[in-house]
């Protein structure tokens, strides 16, 4: 059966993500009746990349109630900056609608448990795309638990790493203010703490982190210059700035990475984005947020993570491992293999039993974003769940409101320097 989807924000991760593939692959189930964004120049943009969408109806930040009414969806698809992603939610559950919304669900604790008041009075439901869950190798791992092959979960250590690319990218842009993006233990950390919530099949219930601004800010040892209000396109001292060149050279300027929101480039003096630019110095004062954290998490049912992140380090990726009462799964993973200054092997899982030898396993991998994730999660929200999987993967409110409570505990830890409940963050059943 076609659906009939509304989109509020249209951002460059709407657009790749979601519109691409419900315009072409899921056009017989996908319908957009309606774009809801703060600028019209986005709408530019998207109808331009794709003229299919050249009639679907354009609304402001504040039409939301008109849409609905005139386009009648079936679904919200909330895609804009994180912090916008509560009001959509909620006004889409009061006309008992369903919705689909980027992760993560909301920024604040209090915000998920507003959502999930409105949802138990709705009719409609919330599906959160946690696309990570949908790799093939974190969806192996949670077989391998569920076959029983490590026991019970007792530990789980999960540190990741964030190239000085991708890392500095969320300083020079919206992610660096906390009022927007919850700070990246939520904006990207909620991605992680989801897994783990989703692997071991239990749920945080205290938090206590340390955690610093090491890199960026107006204090980071590698400012070439303490100014506030510098743009990479026209800084004076970038030659000297050892994240830009590190990317850059002085014959071509640097690709301003920006998945969520994207950004008609600085030099586009014709019709730049109104109001925003992706350019933004890393060492401004004005970012208010941490680029390291040291995390403990403790769960229901005994589990504990330990859990580290970095923004900016020579390489991207992460290590994991997972110990139980029956063995110990291992994987690392290289991200962004174009970017890796050396060569890379294909990832693997290793599993150690308790008592015996050593296995490796391979699993056949996907193309397509998120480790070919994102295809994957595409199918079961277009086309339902694969009724074949045993097991649940599809993202609800509860799973989107304990990776932003955690996140939130973590830089809530980090501030207070003390021991953080989820109860104290959210109050769920």
């Amino acid at each position: 059966m076609k659906r009939k989807y509304a989109i509020c924000g249209v951002s460059n991760r709407c657009l790749k993500m979601f519109v691409g593939p419900m315009v072409t692959t899921f056009s017989n189930q996908a319908e957009i009746v309606g774009l809801l964004d703060i600028d019209p120049r986005r709408f530019e943009v998207g109808k331009a990349k794709y003229p299919m969408l050249a009639d679907v109806p354009e609304y402001g930040p504040d039409d939301f109630d008109s849409m609905v009414e005139q386009t009648k969806p079936d679904v919200i698809l909330v895609t804009g900056r994180d912090d916008t992603h509560v009001t959509y939610i909620l006004k889409a559950l009061q006309h008992g609608l369903d919705v689909l919304s980027e992760k993560p669900m909301a920024t604040t604790g209090a915000d998920c448990q507003r959502i999930i008041e409105a949802e138990r009075s709705s009719k409609g439901k919330v599906t959160v795309a946690f696309n990570y869950r949908y790799t093939p190798i974190h969806s192996r791992i949670k077989e391998l638990v569920l076959e029983g092959k490590v026991g019970r979960v007792t530990s789980v250590d999960l540190n990741w790493y964030i190239d000085t690319y991708h890392g500095a990218s969320y300083f020079k842009r919206w992610n660096r203010i906390r009022e927007h993006s919850g700070g990246l233990s939520i904006h990207k950390s909620s991605h992680h703490f989801d897994l783990v919530n989703w692997w071991t099949g239990q749920q945080p219930v205290e938090v206590f982190a340390f955690g610093a601004l090491n890199y960026y800010g107006p204090e980071g040892e590698l400012n070439p210059k303490k100014e506030d209000g510098r743009h990479c396109s026209t800084c004076e001292v970038k030659p000297d700035c050892h994240y830009y060149m590190r990317w850059s050279s002085r014959g071509k300027e640097i690709d301003v990475k920006d998945d969520h929101i994207g950004a008609v480039a600085a030099s586009d003096t014709q019709a730049p984005y109104s109001e925003y630019r992706a350019d933004a110095c890393i060492y401004d004062s004005q970012i208010n947020i941490e680029d390291t954290y040291s995390v403990n998490v403790k769960y229901n049912q005994g589990a504990l993570l330990t859990y580290s992140v970095n923004f900016s380090l020579p390489y991207e990726g992460y290590r994991l491992a997972i110990n139980g009462t029956k063995g110990r799964i291992e994987t690392m993973e290289y991200h962004s293999s174009g970017r890796v200054p050396f060569p890379v092997p294909q990832q693997t899982i290793d599993y150690f039993p308790l008592f015996g030898s050593k296995e490796t396993i391979h699993v056949v991998h996907r193309q397509g974003g998120h480790g070919g994730g994102d295809p994957t999660l595409l199918e079961d929200i277009f086309l339902g769940p694969d009724p074949k999987r045993p097991y649940t993967i599809l993202s609800g409110s509860t799973d989107g409101a304990y990776s932003v409570g955690t996140g939130e505990a973590v830089w809530r830890s980090v501030k207070e320097n003390r021991p953080i409940r989820l109860d104290d963050v959210l109050a769920l059943p």
